[in-house]
C-alpha cells in the first residue's frame, strides 16, 4: 500500500510541475501578444496545480493509523 501511494504521490508531482510549466507558457503568450493582466487559463492552471501539489502533499503525510 505505501509503495501504491508513493507512486501516485510521484504521478501527482509530475503532474503538478506539467501544470506549472503550462501556466508558465499561457503566461508568456500573454506577454508575447501584448497582453497586460493574466490570462484566464493561467490562474485556472495555477489553481489547478496548487490543489495537485496539496494532494501530494496529504500522501506525504505520516500513516497515523499505527
Amino acid at each position: 500500500m505505501a509503495g501504491e501511494l508513493q507512486e501516485i504521490r510521484s504521478r501527482l508531482e509530475a503532474i503538478a510541475e506539467e501544470l506549472a510549466d503550462l501556466a508558465l507558457a499561457r503566461l508568456r503568450d500573454s506577454i508575447d501578444a501584448g497582453g497586460s493582466g493574466l490570462p484566464v487559463d493561467e490562474r485556472r492552471l495555477t489553481r489547478a496545480r496548487h490543489t495537485v501539489e496539496r494532494a501530494a502533499a496529504i500522501l506525504a503525510e505520516p500513516d497515523d493509523a499505527g
